[in-house]
């Protein structure tokens, strides 16, 4: 399974992060209860000692004097009820609510009182040379709204730094991988032949390493492709004297007077003869054309170029009565002679080639929007649009192709265009006839 960096890093950073935001929010709260709290509890443990202020020795025991003025004052709550009961130094009630829970403990306590919970504190108050007992009862409404003032109070903060920090993690991993993406956009970029080494002088250290062993393995790549196009073009260029010779030697022959069976032999040979000589030199041209092998551009007209093959060409297309036109107008590239003479000769080939007898084939040369452009157009079968990505594959021919092609010439043509940074589209000819390969330069 593909695993994402990225995401790998944020699952490492992110969860200590939030557990340290969490920490904090639980320190901060805590602390901030504390005082809270205790500031109630002193308030009630006043209220306490004001009550116990009220209590008196009397002959039949305690009584509880309490203006109706200062109980409501004591009552009196925006938010709480208070409760209270006082008890005498033997437990007996004096005063308040006598189902009020005693304390099973020193300090305050919670307890359950008339259906709602309520905070508990008891004081000790003078009652003559004895001390009475004081229990003070409040509602939490206060105290739980405190509660949840001080967590969000404390919660937000630390949301609000969580969301930052993802926030700054989150750019921080991306940018701190840059390098990675911006190394995979180069990569990305380049086309199956570019086997030049990558630049690692601005690359971080980390990545130093990787660079290195790629760049390594380009070379490697890069020796094995120089091999094989030396190995094409010495092989190529060995076939081509022999094969030279023996189309001359068979013609030699085919010229004198010979059985009729002899000549019908003769004549496969001589045709095979052709076609063998035309694959080594479209080897040859496929060698020239791979990057390693191309020499320095120089300014080219094409028009210039088809002028100069134009009268090759033309016996070619008479010979397959076929009527061959040209419309040229200048169209300055920058680029290799040879093989861009080789690329047009194999669309000039294939269109001549593949067309009827009595077809027409036209090739124009000129400009369009400041773009040179090159094109080739027969009205014969043409290609099938599903396979005209194929094509430009070496060796691939339609299924069910007629003529004596080797599936190179497309091939050759695609790789001396992308030599060049040309593109090439293959697309029907005039009247949806037919097939029409364009090859566009790019500006300058």
């Amino acid at each position: 399974m593909a695993r994402s960096l990225r995401a790998h890093l944020l699952r490492l950073l992110l969860p200590p992060i939030a557990a340290l935001l969490a920490v904090g929010a639980v320190v901060a709260y805590y602390p901030s209860m504390e005082p809270a709290t205790e500031a109630y509890n002193l308030a009630l443990v006043d209220i306490g000692i004001a009550l116990g202020s009220h209590v008196r020795v009397v002959d039949s025991g305690y009584a509880f004097d309490l203006p109706p003025a200062v109980e409501q004052v004591l009552r009196t709550d925006r938010y709480d009820t208070i409760y209270y009961r006082i008890l005498s130094p033997g437990g007996v009630d004096i005063a308040g609510e006598p189902e009020l829970p005693q304390p099973e403990g020193a300090g305050p306590y919670d307890a359950l009182f008339k259906g709602q919970k309520v905070h508990v504190v008891s004081v000790s108050s003078p009652c003559g040379p004895a001390t009475c007992t004081v229990l003070v009862a409040e509602t939490t409404v206060k105290r739980s709204r405190l509660t949840r003032e001080i967590m969000l109070s404390s919660l937000l903060p630390q949301l609000l730094l969580a969301v930052a920090t993802l926030v700054i993690v989150w750019f921080g991993v991306k940018r701190g991988l840059g390098p990675l993406e911006s190394l995979s956009e180069e990569i990305k970029q380049r086309s199956p032949r570019d086997l030049r080494p990558i630049d690692a002088s601005a690359a971080p250290e980390e990545t130093r390493p990787l660079l290195v062993a790629l760049n390594g393995l380009l070379e490697q790549v890069a020796q094995a492709s120089r091999n094989q196009q030396r190995f094409l073009a010495n092989a190529a260029h060995q076939l081509r004297t022999p094969l030279a010779g023996l189309q001359a030697h068979t013609e030699l022959a085919l010229a004198q007077p010979l059985p009729g069976a002899v000549r019908a032999q003769l004549d496969q040979v001589h045709q095979a003869t052709i076609r063998t000589a035309r694959l080594a030199n479209q080897l040859l041209a496929l060698a020239r054309a791979e990057p390693g092998a191309r020499g320095d551009p120089s300014s080219v007209n094409l028009k210039s170029v088809v002028e100069a093959e134009a009268d090759a060409w033309v016996h070619q297309a008479l010979a397959r009565d076929v009527d061959l036109g040209f419309e040229l107008e200048a169209a300055p590239v920058l680029g290799d002679a040879f093989l861009l003479r080789e690329a047009l000769a194999n669309l000039v080939h294939n269109a001549i080639e593949y067309s009827n007898r009595g077809g027409h084939v036209t090739v124009r040369t000129g400009a369009r929007n400041n773009h040179a452009f090159v094109e080739v157009e027969d009205d014969g079968p043409g290609i099938p649009s599903a396979e005209r990505a194929r094509v430009l594959e070496r060796f691939y021919r339609v299924p069910g192709t007629s003529g004596t092609g080797s599936g190179l010439g497309l091939a050759i043509v695609r790789e001396i265009a992308a030599g060049h940074g040309a593109g090439i589209e293959l697309s029907e000819g005039a009247g949806a006839r037919g097939c029409r390969v364009a090859i566009t330069f790019p500006h300058g």
